[in-house]
């Protein structure tokens, strides 16, 4: 029997960042990079441009913000039944692979579950539909239409089990940099004019994940997608694919000739978008922030914070203000930084205030220590 090669824990993480894009940024453009990161956290509707300014050299809120417009990139509940950015191609694609999420939420939400049960399921669907469809709204202003039809029902859940039934796109102005707006929802065929794409088989979405976010663990791509049962799919694709051991043992698949750079390869500092992918991709998500320093960046209210790459490991987080023509970074960091470090993330926060906030009459970056 072959030999697995082992890989260590700093090469993994190296491995992770290059395919992320946070080893070296992309002369690319946001829609090659949207595609490539197959799903950008968006429940936080800006955090996507924050996403895409640390990861190409390139970045104007502009660019994100066209592909939105021109509906080639949608936002919308997928993996893990949060909403997300991807491109139109994969919305149809990746929408009827995460359905059991959803059908999942309907059975056990513990708030509505009862209330959805004895609903008329497939006639919620149908009219949920044809009201979206007919004039895009925001789930709490379809709650009354919904009690028009079904007046003996909790309207609320009726609405609920619409977001789960159906594939709902959240249209602009929501999302635009620069605007605001209630999360208005149509059905994401009526919106791109196209079906959804159910011929595509879930081996090349995994090995899409694999291009983002490997090399990977069957529990690592479960727990980006929120599904089950994919070690069938991993065994199916291994000829395919090369495998090594990791540090604590665990089975690691990978794309044949996906970049993995060596251990030692330098990592520069990066400030992350709020929810950022690279920290939700994984089971495991030692490769790039300890376990005693997750509960720090990840808030008990749901709260991802833009955490501070150093060394390719989280090593603290922002706070970004802007009043009055000034804008500020705080750095908060686990550690005192050396000089060298500090300078580097002092730069990168001066560049990420640019960025945000160019039109502020001053930029200040401090640094606190996390308590």
């Amino acid at each position: 029997m072959a030999t697995v090669e082992r890989m260590s824990g700093r090469a993994l993480g190296r491995a992770t960042l290059a395919r992320q894009h946070l080893l070296a940024r992309s002369p690319g453009t946001a829609g090659e990079m949207v595609e490539h990161l197959f799903g950008l956290q968006s429940q936080a509707p800006l955090a996507p441009y924050y996403a895409l300014w640390a990861r190409l050299e390139r970045f104007a809120p502009a660019d994100f913000a066209e592909l939105l417009e021109r509906r080639e990139v949608v936002r919308m509940v997928l993996m893990r039944g949060t909403v997300h950015a991807v491109t139109a191609a994969d919305a149809l694609a990746l929408r009827p692979w995460v359905q059991p999420i959803m059908d999942a939420d309907l059975r056990m939400n513990t708030q509505h579950r009862k209330e959805i049960a004895a609903a008329d399921v497939p006639a919620v669907e149908r009219f949920g539909r044809e009201v979206l469809e007919r004039t895009p709204m925001t789930m709490a202003a379809l709650r009354p239409r919904l009690a028009e039809q079904w007046p003996d029902r909790d309207p609320v859940a009726l609405a609920h089990a619409v977001r789960d039934l159906l594939p709902l796109v959240q249209i602009p102005p929501r999302g635009l940099w620069g605007r605001s707006g209630q999360p208005i929802c149509t059905t994401l065929e009526s919106w791109l004019g196209a079906p959804l794409d159910r011929t595509i088989r879930p081996e090349a979405l995994v090995l899409r994940y694999l291009a983002a976010f490997g090399p990977a663990t069957v529990a690592d791509a479960q727990a980006w997608c929120g599904l089950t049962r994919l070690a069938e799919i991993f065994e199916a694709l291994a000829p395919r694919l090369r495998r090594f051991v990791g540090e604590n043992g665990a089975e690691l698949y990978d794309l044949p000739d996906a970049p993995r750079p060596d251990a030692a390869t330098t990592a520069p500092a990066r400030i992350l978008a709020p929810f950022d992918s690279v920290l939700l991709g994984h089971a495991d998500r030692s490769r790039v922030i300890a376990d005693d320093h997750r509960t720090l960046v990840f808030t008990v209210n749901g709260i991802i914070k833009p955490a501070v790459l150093i060394d390719g490991r989280v090593a603290g987080f922002v706070t970004v203000a802007a009043r009055k023509g000034m804008a500020s970074v705080e750095i908060a960091t686990f550690v005192r930084p050396a000089a060298g470090t500090a300078a580097a993330m002092e730069a990168e926060a001066s560049r990420l205030l640019r960025f945000a906030h160019p039109g502020a009459d001053t930029h200040d970056v401090r640094f606190v220590a996390v308590e």
